[in-house]
């Protein structure tokens, strides 16, 4: 059997080897490393796949949140709430930008924000809310944008685990995820479910103002070379990357697909043992599992983990610390107990492996050693 990995880049990239190594051998012809026809020609690929007027290709994720955050013209000290249970960079460039993070407690089956939770937070100097998109599906849009337009907030989508899945409205309507708010931003670390090899990211949206805004603060503030005329910073998607983005675009719905397969047999064979609870699908989103993340008991969970281990299957905490409880965010002055949900959630997830060329004989391999486990547990 192939070794088992919690994500097989070089297994993908063997597979699809001769398109990318065209792609790549083309720029390296080209010369074009910045700016080059590869940028141009994958946002509008992405623009078409996701049904929206604008895509701008940025540096890394977290370039994308702090770009969106810039472009919408927060003050220090203005409000903009987000989720507990996500990875520091969400709330990094709040902090970044003096602004004030507002973490709020999390839907215990989704693990995505809850609603109720955002409309509690909610004081005059609240001005924008960051849902995330966790583990492969959406947040509940449509409460969510509720209340952003009762209180005439801005809506931030991060995108950075769920680009390619859906959220559909009451009446059938569909959009994607990183399409819904003012701005969705998303990233393309190579783990992601659309990847470069190496660092990439994009911000997404249909307000012809916030499009050219952004494209001016990735190029430092400039319309024209030379000519600043705003704040900017210099994150720019490089040209090997976006050639490389363009071949896995394509796939991209093969790629999905293959991830639901794997979590499909996962749920097969997890869902009726009583000490795991397998991931909770979202009515109206569609997963497309980027993590495929259990709930153990918490005086189980470390101890499964080292024993999966031993028999040389890999597992991930996503994640161990609420943001709340992060040593950076200590001034905050929250303490433990303030978030149950999150906080109980970061002592029981487990992500499984999780991948595009994971075959049956891994994954029963997984299974029946999580279940042996938990039997002798």
């Amino acid at each position: 059997m192939k070794k088992i990995d919690m994500v097989d880049i070089r297994s993908q990239y063997l597979r699809l080897k001769p398109e990318i190594d065209a792609a790549i051998s083309e720029v390296l012809d080209s010369s074009a490393f910045i700016k080059g026809p590869a940028v141009k020609a994958f946002r509008e690929e992405l623009a078409a796949y996701l049904s929206v007027p604008y895509v701008i290709p940025c540096a890394n994720g977290t370039d994308a949140l702090q770009v969106a955050l810039m472009a919408l013209n927060l003050q220090p000290g203005d409000e903009v709430i987000t989720s507990n249970f996500t990875f520091i960079s969400t709330l990094e460039v709040l902090l970044l930008l003096r602004l004030k993070p507002v973490v709020v407690d999390i839907d215990p089956l989704t693990f995505n924000i809850d609603p109720d939770k955002i409309r509690e937070a909610i004081t005059p100097k609240t001005k924008a809310i960051i849902p995330v998109h966790l583990f492969g599906q959406p947040a509940d849009m449509r409460r969510i944008q509720e209340i952003a337009g009762e209180y005439g907030l801005f809506v931030i989508e991060d995108n950075a685990q769920s680009l390619g899945s859906r959220y559909t409205y009451s009446g059938g309507i569909s959009k994607m995820t990183g399409t819904v708010g003012n701005i969705g931003t998303t990233s393309f670390f190579p783990t992601k479910p659309l990847a470069c090899y190496g660092d990439g990211g994009a911000l997404i949206t249909s307000d012809p103002y916030l499009a050219e805004t952004m494209e001016m603060i990735i190029n430092h503030g400039a319309k024209i070379k030379y000519y600043n005329d705003i704040i900017g910073v210099n994150s720019r998607l490089d040209t090997l990357q976006a050639a490389i983005l363009r071949v896995n675009l394509q796939n991209l719905d093969d790629f999905i697909a293959r991830r639901q397969k794997a979590a499909e047999y996962y749920n097969d064979r997890l869902g009726s043992n009583p000490y795991i609870r397998i991931p909770k699908v979202f009515e109206e989103g569609t997963h497309i599992y980027h993590q495929y993340t259990i709930l153990l008991d918490p005086i189980l969970r470390d101890s499964v983990r080292n024993k999966l281990k031993e028999r040389g299957i890999p597992s991930t905490v996503y994640y161990p610390v609420p943001l709340s409880l992060q040593k950076v965010f200590a001034f905050a002055g929250y303490r433990e107990g303030d978030f149950p949900i999150t906080e109980n959630v970061c002592k029981s997830v487990l992500s499984l492996p999780i991948h595009t060329e994971m075959d049956e004989e891994q994954l029963d391999t997984i299974c029946t050693n999580l279940l042996n486990i938990l039997e002798h547990e």
